[in-house]
């Protein structure tokens, strides 16, 4: 009758709900509620330098015929880093996960493996590979010599973004792999035994028992991708600074508030507003196209 108990007992639980929602308050809505108002001013983050509401000046900055060519070219990378990221990151990470789920010898040190640039974070991930892509003297410009050749890795402008690309899937293709591996070993061996009778293995087992049965692995890592990519910049951060044709909408976030000797809050927030609009439009859509399918297979 009184699962939680009579009188102030009751309140207990409510009580230990009120923390986690009062540090949400104050460090997740609060600052996303200034953000929204700060998109409407000409605030700067100077101390003592005074600001005032501007409308939505700051909106038709972001989408006027100066900044034009910018903007789109960031929002077309945008696309076009997630779009690279989101299906690579996740054909590698299922294949890796069928690998492992195999029973393997030594599956347990495989998997360490693959996780270990998730342990490792952005930062780290990142001067490992600058080190590995030194022009001067790194590994993989030594192997570059041994034939003949040289790049500038991450500071050519023909390469720096794939090569950005490469790093980020690097780096997160073990936290894909870990979630269908999670959902692989979840899928009754009964149905695989049903189906080598009915003469499917293989290729066959995969499209009609595997990729079924993981639907909902699959659409958790296809949405934690999506995001993910499109809210990427720390490691274009530690990698290029942003240089070399590497600029993101949500790096451009960053660069118009930081990035400049003269800080524009204002407008990096306005920016900051389009980019969530971006992501949550295009999750939204991916969303709704995923749980379809899990409702159909």
């Amino acid at each position: 009758m009184y699962p939680f108990g009579k009188g102030k007992a009751r309140l207990i639980p409510y009580l230990y709900l009120s923390i986690p929602l009062l540090l949400y308050v104050v460090f997740g809505f609060g600052p996303s509620l200034v953000t929204v108002l700060f998109s409407f001013t000409d605030a700067t983050g100077v101390r003592g330098q005074a600001w005032s509401f501007v409308g939505l000046e700051n909106y038709k900055t972001f989408f006027g015929a100066s900044n034009a060519g910018d903007r789109l070219d960031a929002i077309g990378r945008s696309l076009y880093f997630a779009f690279a990221v989101v299906i690579i990151q996740n054909a590698v990470g299922l294949f890796m996960a069928i690998l492992i789920n195999k029973k393997l010898r030594g599956d347990k040190l495989y998997r360490a493996v693959f996780f270990l640039p998730v342990v490792l974070g952005v930062t780290v991930s990142g001067l490992i590979w600058q080190l590995v892509a030194n022009p001067l003297g790194g590994p993989a410009q030594s192997i570059l010599n041994f034939f003949g050749t040289s790049s500038n890795f991450f500071g050519d402008y023909s390469i720096a973004f794939e090569l950005i690309i490469f790093v980020q899937i690097w780096m997160y293709m073990g936290y894909s792999m870990t979630i269908f591996l999670a959902g692989l070993q979840t899928i009754p061996s009964d149905l695989y035994e049903a189906g080598y009778m009915d003469g499917a293995s293989g290729w066959k087992a995969f499209t009609n028992i595997t990729f079924p049965m993981i639907a909902p692995s699959f659409t958790v890592n296809m949405l934690l991708s999506i995001i993910g990519a499109l809210q990427t910049f720390d490691i274009i951060y530690v990698l290029t600074g942003g240089k070399f044709n590497t600029t993101t909408l949500a790096f451009d976030v960053y660069a118009t508030a930081f990035g400049s000797g003269t800080a524009d809050y204002g407008l990096a927030s306005a920016v900051a507003m389009i980019q969530f609009l971006f992501v949550f439009t295009i999750s939204m859509v991916a969303l709704f196209y995923l749980r379809r399918r899990e409702v159909e297979v």
